[in-house]
């Protein structure tokens, strides 16, 4: 099946671009759409950033046209991802994601720390990645289980 999903106006000059999609690679596609737009705006309240709303509204409004109705709802604002599109996995993709990113982000502010907060330099940058890596083992075997924060 051939999906256009893509249509960009630049300077007032419409360009359209054909991309020829099977139906796995549409719902890629909404994923990785998806993806992008919660990870820049999920986290802001009344401050989104509404291009990329945009963006995701114009691809999830293909949806409707190439039998992926159950995808994409519709209001006067555009199209976005459905219940049934949000509740079919991706967040778990994202909580993964979210997770790692969190241990990795914690090793490393840690290791840090440990250094004394000094700058890293070529010269003490593999000191670093050892007292990261010393974290992320210890994270892997024992998760949040030997961590202690005194306040």
């Amino acid at each position: 099946m051939c999906y256009t999903v893509l249509c960009i106006v630049i300077r007032a000059v419409s360009i359209t671009v054909k991309l020829e999609l099977s139906d796995k690679e549409f719902r890629r596609l909404l994923d990785m759409v998806y993806i992008g737009n919660w990870v820049l705006n999920s986290n802001r309240d009344g401050d989104r950033l509404a291009d990329y709303d945009r963006v995701e509204s114009l691809i999830f409004s293909h949806c409707r046209d190439n039998g992926a109705d159950a995808l994409a709802d519709a209001d006067e604002n555009g199209f976005y991802p459905s219940e049934a599109f949000q509740q079919g996995g991706i967040h778990e993709a994202i909580f993964d994601y979210e997770d790692c990113v969190f241990y990795d982000k914690l090793a490393e502010e840690l290791a840090h720390r440990d250094m004394g907060y000094v700058e890293i330099t070529d010269d003490n940058y593999p000191e670093l990645c050892v007292r990261v890596k010393e974290y992320i083992d210890e994270f892997e075997s024992n998760g949040l289980d030997n961590f202690n924060l005194e306040i």
